[in-house]
């Protein structure tokens, strides 16, 4: 069977008999098996699985199915499904049971999206690599030496070899489409709040959005579609109306795109990235597009406020795991301070307690104005900057990643290399913008290279659009 790339192709099979459910999962199920080096999977739902496409199989000959029927999808690990683990790939959560699932969940399984498994992360979606699991590294299937991208690595990589049509994972910093662009797909994350966060593990709540990982552009207006949308479980959702985004995906129009001109001029600029993208420009050009070069003089400025913001917040999120509610727990600790000490630090990887002690450190008495206050107001700036150059242009453009994929191990030593990773992702997380990564093919060595476009607030529409025609093209 060959790799499918968009759910219109999987759909019109079916619907002409050449093509069934059971066959279509048997052949996910097959290339899991095959790839299962890559440590994409934490677990497999083989029954749940398998019970979903019987289901949707009738469905599709009753002439009753779902806008999803047909997706074989796979959910971070920080997406809670009613019956089955979720453990946000830390030992604090290893073998709870979830006793509801996500709003996202509901959505998917309501439009008939089967739901194959759960996917590796980072520790509780801290990461850039994929490599602060506690299930261990998820390979770059493009060259096994290399990361897959963080925090969603696991939900990046299934798409690539092929082990699931899409993805979900949530995007933070930057969690959605670091990992597609290091893995060549697309990464879309909607502006904050059009996506419940009900049901997703908390790392940290004003950033934390839901986004997904495919190989097409309709994939990912479809899944938009179905997922986003007003909640009564989360009172952070917007409420606006949800546009036909898959109907509309063939509206055109000239449109005007700023490159922030700080962010291809930088000496961190991996050069074969450089190229690819000034390839794109002249393409988006070809195509209609107006470009111009814009200064951004803020860059030095998002990576600090950034993770002062978002380590604070988990450093309140996290305090729930203390080993006395549920998640691990020490069995030997002989008093209540003891047993919360050892069991938070025996049940967080590295990572984790780093970010709950910087962010401890920054909500602190005397250090709260000086960090958490100033980066308040930093975000505050940033976000009027952002929406001053919406004023004058529809989209902007910049690199998503400074470097193709990395070696497995090169950062983890220095946490501040890996953080200074984020420096073009963060900006529409703090600004709370949509954005996406769209694939540039390939550098010299095989890595895949990628290209970011930015929005105003729910202007999805447009971004998907402008995206469709520039890969179509």
């Amino acid at each position: 069977m060959k790799k499918y790339t968009s759910l219109t192709e999987i759909q019109g099979l079916l619907t002409q008999n050449q093509l069934n459910l059971k066959d279509l999962l048997s052949y996910y199920f097959e290339q899991i098996k095959q790839n299962q080096h890559l440590n994409a999977f934490n677990e497999v739902f083989f029954d749940s699985a398998t019970n979903q496409a019987n289901v949707v199989q009738q469905k599709l000959t009753n002439g009753t199915a779902g806008k999803l029927a047909g997706m074989v999808i796979g959910i971070k690990d920080n997406i809670c499904y009613k019956d089955h683990q979720v453990s946000a790939s830390s030992k604090m959560l290893e073998g709870f049971v979830s006793p509801y699932s996500s709003t996202v969940v509901e959505r998917l399984i309501e439009q008939d999206a089967i739901i194959i498994g759960r996917l590796n992360c980072d520790e509780f979606a801290m990461g850039g690599s994929n490599e602060t699991s506690y299930y261990g590294v998820v390979k770059n299937a493009a060259d096994q030496e290399r990361v897959a991208g963080g925090s969603s690595g696991g939900s990046a990589v299934a798409v690539q070899a092929d082990m699931c049509l899409a993805a979900l994972g949530t995007d933070t910093g930057g969690s959605v489409r670091q990992p597609a662009a290091f893995c060549g797909n697309i990464g879309f994350k909607p502006t904050y709040g059009r996506i419940s966060r009900y049901g997703v593990i908390a790392y940290a709540s004003s950033f934390d959005q839901v986004g997904t990982i495919t190989s097409s552009v309709s994939d990912a207006a479809l899944l938009l579609e179905v997922l986003a949308g007003k909640d009564d479980a989360d009172s952070t959702v917007s409420t606006l109306p949800v546009p036909n985004y898959s109907q509309n995906l063939a509206q055109s129009g000239n449109k005007k795109i700023a490159v922030l001109k700080e962010t291809i001029d930088n000496e961190a600029l991996d050069p074969e990235i450089k190229a690819a993208i000034l390839k794109a420009i002249e393409k988006f050009k070809a195509q209609g597009h107006q470009i111009e070069y814009v200064s951004f003089d803020m860059l030095a400025y998002l990576v600090p406020a950034y993770y002062v913001l978002t380590t604070a917040e988990a450093s309140s999120n996290l305090s729930r795991y203390d080993g006395v509610h549920y998640g691990y727990r020490n069995t030997q600790a002989e008093s209540l301070n003891k047993l919360y000490k050892t069991s938070r630090a025996e049940g967080f990887g590295e990572e984790v307690k780093r970010r709950i002690l910087l962010g401890t450190f920054v909500l602190s008495a005397g250090y709260y104005d000086a960090y958490y206050q100033k980066a308040q107001q930093v975000r505050r700036l940033i976000r009027e900057k952002i929406e001053n150059l919406f004023n004058d242009y529809d989209f902007l453009l910049s690199p998503v990643t400074p470097t193709p994929a990395f070696k497995i191990g090169e950062n983890m030593q220095d946490p501040l290399v890996m953080y200074m990773a984020d420096i073009y992702t963060v900006l529409a997380s703090l600004a709370g913008i949509p954005a996406v990564a769209l694939p540039l093919g390939n550098n010299a060595s095989g890595l895949p290279l990628s290209v970011q476009l930015m929005t105003k607030h729910f202007n999805e529409e447009g971004l998907l659009n402008l995206s469709d025609r520039f890969l179509k093209e």
